[in-house]
């Protein structure tokens, strides 16, 4: 019998999104520790390449994860081919993830030239097969765990009448639905008038949709769900350099809070990865975090030369001392 965690979650619910060298090991145990979303995602990963035997060893970093520490967590996929996803879908089953996901909304182009991730727009009878795929390989499984479905409203243009109901007629747990077309890009504003058309259409499917794009912070988040009535919103962006941005107790973040988050968010990087390990990852991360207050730009333009966690805890305990007790106290802008 599936075990589908779906069922079981509060509505709205409030999910963190998938991204690209972001969502990783270090970032999920940041938002676990300080303020757990409802559910949480992996970066996506190629299921061709987990199901070659040189490209599984390198992978399965990507799919590391704590345990009940951050349950339910779905993995998510990305291939254009129907078996390698059976396979792949099986192989997350067995890894005791909670749901499988599978990209169909990624705007790169190296991805959608392999026919993956947004451009299964284009090919919506190979989007349907490659889901059924996916139910077919956790169902296989002695634990058989949901599939979902990350996707947009179009290639091109505004395709949502006929894409959604493709995707719908198999069946998937749930839909999450970037409210912009894969040539948008995030250069415009997402539209949630599209999501609340996509939860009319899902209507009676027992499919839920989550909406996703430009949502700042949790309060955001909940406006969102009211006025649209999707089952859940999921957060991206916003969860960058702000651990707490699902905690919906955490109200006024200060300052030192933030460098300190900073410092353990490094350690943590450092521990999982191994010191050397791509440390430049840690960039991007960084420019979120020394954001919002006095001397940040300074500080952005410092971390940028760290090569390891204790350069970074060095030149934040720098700053800290340098502008004195002031900031210590002040809350972010």
């Amino acid at each position: 019998m599936e075990e589908n965690f779906w069922k079981q979650l509060k509505k709205p619910f409030f999910a963190l999104a998938p991204m690209d060298d972001v969502t990783d090991f270090p970032f999920r145990t940041m938002l676990a520790l300080h303020g757990k979303p409802d559910v949480l995602w992996t970066e996506f990963v190629s299921a061709d390449g987990l199901m070659h035997p040189d490209g599984l060893k390198a992978l399965l970093p990507k799919l590391e994860y704590d345990g009940e520490a951050e349950r339910p967590i779905v993995a998510q996929l990305f291939s254009a081919s129907p078996e390698k996803i059976r396979q792949a879908a099986y192989l997350i089953a067995d890894l005791g993830f909670d749901g499988v996901d599978i990209n169909m909304g990624c705007p790169d182009k190296a991805i959608n030239k392999q026919g993956a991730g947004a451009a299964l727009i284009k090919s919506p009878s190979l989007a349907a097969e490659i889901i059924i795929a996916a139910k077919e390989g956790v169902a296989s499984h002695h634990r058989p765990i949901p599939v979902s479905v990350k996707t947009r409203i179009g290639w091109n243009e505004d395709e949502l009448e006929t894409w959604l109901p493709t995707l719908l007629a198999t069946r998937p747990a749930a839909i999450t639905v970037h409210a912009r077309t894969r040539k948008e890009m995030s250069l415009v504003p997402a539209r949630w008038d599209r999501i609340a058309r996509a939860v009319e259409i899902a209507k009676g499917t027992g499919v839920l949709i989550i909406g996703n794009g430009d949502v700042t912070d949790l309060a955001d988040a909940h406006a969102k769900a009211r006025e649209t009535g999707a089952d859940g919103v999921m957060l991206g962006r916003a969860a960058l350099g702000n651990p707490w941005v699902f905690n919906a107790h955490k109200k006024d973040i200060r300052v030192e809070e933030k460098l300190l988050a900073l410092i353990e968010h490094s350690k943590i990087f450092e521990q999982f990865y191994g010191e050397g390990h791509r440390f430049d990852v840690m960039r991007k991360h960084y420019k979120a975090y020394a954001n919002g207050f006095s001397g940040a730009r300074q500080l952005r333009t410092t971390l940028m030369e760290s090569k390891n966690a204790a350069d970074a805890e060095r030149i934040v305990a720098e700053f800290i001392a340098s502008v004195g007790a002031e900031i210590k106290r002040s809350v972010l802008e």
